[in-house]
C-alpha cells in the first residue's frame, strides 16, 4: 500500500491482480485498485474529478479524465474517509499509475488538486 498526504488530504492506494478477468495469451492484465481518501482539514471538501496518467511496461501512456470517482462526487467532513474500488486494464504484466482530484473547499468555495501517489500493477508471478 502507498500512501500521500497533499493539500492535507490523505490518499492510500492498494493494488489487487484480477487473475479471472485477465487473459495472458491475448496481453490482457486487469488490476483492480482500492483507495481511501482522508479529509485531515478543518474544512468540509467535496471531490468534483478525477485525472489519471496510466503506464503500461511497453511504453504506453493513457490518460483517462471524468467527473467524480465511480459514478459520484463525496463530500467529506473533516475527520472523514471514504473509500472506492476500481480497476485498470494492460498490455502487460507491469504497470504503473498516478494522478489528482480536483477538490473544492465547501467553504470557501475554491478549488484545489490533491495528488495520488504513483502506484505499481505487478502480476504476483513477476515479483519472484
Amino acid at each position: 500500500m502507498v500512501s500521500k498526504i497533499s493539500e492535507g488530504v490523505e490518499i492510500s492506494v492498494e493494488t489487487f491482480f484480477q487473475s479471472d478477468y485477465s487473459n495472458p495469451l491475448n496481453g490482457e492484465y486487469m488490476f483492480a485498485y482500492r483507495i481511501t481518501i482522508e479529509n485531515h482539514n478543518n474544512f468540509t471538501i467535496k471531490l468534483l474529478r478525477r485525472h489519471w496518467h496510466i503506464f503500461d511496461s511497453n511504453g504506453e501512456h493513457r490518460e483517462v479524465e471524468g467527473e467524480g470517482v465511480v459514478g459520484v462526487q463525496p463530500i467529506l467532513r473533516p475527520g472523514e474517509h471514504y473509500q472506492y474500488v476500481s480497476g485498470c486494464n494492460l498490455r502487460t504484466e507491469m504497470g504503473r499509475m498516478h494522478g489528482s482530484y480536483l477538490m473544492e473547499n465547501q467553504d470557501t468555495k475554491t478549488f484545489f488538486d490533491v495528488n495520488i501517489p504513483s502506484f505499481d500493477m505487478i502480476v504476483p508471478a513477476k515479483m519472484n
